[in-house]
C-alpha cells in the first residue's frame, strides 16, 4: 500500500472501525478513478500549479488507485511509454485501457487478429497493472453475432479482462449477454446513452463510466447522483464483485472532484 493509501486507511479506521486488512481488501475490489489524467485545466485545481506535467501521473496515482487511458483509442503509444507509466505508479495501481478505434470503428472487428496482437504487445508493458480493456463500439455499428463471437475468441488469448461499451441498442440482447458471460466479459454501464444505464452483470467485475450529467463532459455531478452511485456500488461489492468506475467529465477538474467525493460516500456508507 502506498503512503497516500496508508494515510487514508488510518483516517477511515478511526472513523469507521475498519481494520487495516479490511480496508485493503475493500479498496482492492473498488477502483474509482478518471478517464485520463493529462488535462491542462486540471492544473491549479487538481494538480498543484507548480507541478510539471511529467509528474502528473505520479501525483494522480497517489490519490486514485486506477486510471482509464483514453489516448489508446486514438493512437497506440509505444511499448516504452506504457513501461514508463508502469514505473511511475505504485505497485497496487491498475490501468484500464481503451481499445484502438482501428479495431472497433474502422475495421469493425473484421480481420483484426494482427491489430489486436500489436495492441497487446505494447500494452503488455503495463504487466500486472493492466486490468481491463474497454472496447467502445460506434452507434453506427449494429449487432453482428458471428463477428462478435470471433472477436471474443481472439481476446481469450490475452491476459486482461474485457468490457464492451455499446452505442447501438441492437447489441443489448440476450445473445450478447450470454456470449459475454461465457467469456467473462462485462457490459459497460454508463449514463449515456441511456439504454446502457443498467445492464446485466456478465462477469466477476462491473465496469461503469460517468460521462457527465446528460452526457456533457462540462458538467459536475450533484451529490444526489453520487449518493445513488455509492449505493449501487455498495450493492455490487456486497455481491462479491469487483467494481471499476471512471469519470469522463474532465472539464474544469470536475472528474477528480467527483471521483473523490464518490469514494468518500462509498466508504461512509459501508
Amino acid at each position: 500500500m502506498n503512503n497516500m493509501c496508508h494515510f487514508h486507511a488510518l483516517a477511515y479506521n478511526r472513523g469507521l472501525g475498519f481494520t487495516g486488512n479490511d480496508y485493503t481488501n475493500f479498496m482492492a475490489r473498488l477502483r474509482i478513478g478518471c478517464s485520463g489524467f493529462s488535462y491542462k485545466d486540471w492544473k491549479g485545481t487538481f494538480y498543484p500549479g507548480e507541478l510539471p506535467g511529467r509528474r502528473w501521473l505520479t501525483h494522480y496515482s497517489g490519490i486514485f488507485p486506477t486510471v482509464e487511458l483514453n489516448v489508446t483509442f486514438y493512437r497506440l503509444p509505444r511499448a516504452d511509454t506504457f513501461a514508463k507509466w508502469y514505473s511511475e505508479t505504485p505497485a497496487d495501481f491498475s490501468f484500464a485501457v481503451k481499445g484502438s478505434r482501428l479495431i472497433t470503428h474502422l475495421k469493425r472487428l473484421r480481420e483484426v487478429d494482427g491489430l489486436v496482437e500489436e495492441f497487446f504487445a505494447r500494452a503488455s508493458s503495463l504487466k500486472e497493472k493492466l486490468s481491463v480493456i474497454l472496447w467502445q463500439f460506434p452507434s453506427s455499428f449494429t449487432f453482428e453475432k458471428d463477428r462478435f463471437k470471433r472477436f471474443l475468441a481472439i481476446l481469450d488469448k490475452y491476459p486482461a479482462w474485457n468490457a464492451f461499451e455499446f452505442r447501438s441498442d441492437t447489441w443489448i440482447n440476450e445473445d450478447v449477454a450470454r456470449m459475454c458471460r461465457s467469456h467473462g466479459a462485462a457490459l459497460c454501464m454508463a449514463d449515456w446513452p441511456q439504454f446502457i444505464t443498467s445492464l446485466p452483470v456478465t462477469a466477476d467485475f462491473v465496469y461503469i463510466r460517468r460521462h457527465g450529467e446528460q452526457g456533457s463532459y462540462t458538467s459536475s455531478y450533484s451529490r444526489e447522483s453520487l449518493e445513488k452511485d455509492a449505493r449501487r456500488i455498495s450493492t455490487y461489492l456486497d455481491e462479491g464483485l469487483d467494481v471499476f468506475i471512471y469519470f469522463n467529465n474532465d472539464a474544469h477538474g470536475y472528474a477528480p472532484n467527483n471521483a473523490k467525493e464518490l469514494r468518500e460516500l462509498v466508504i461512509a456508507g459501508t
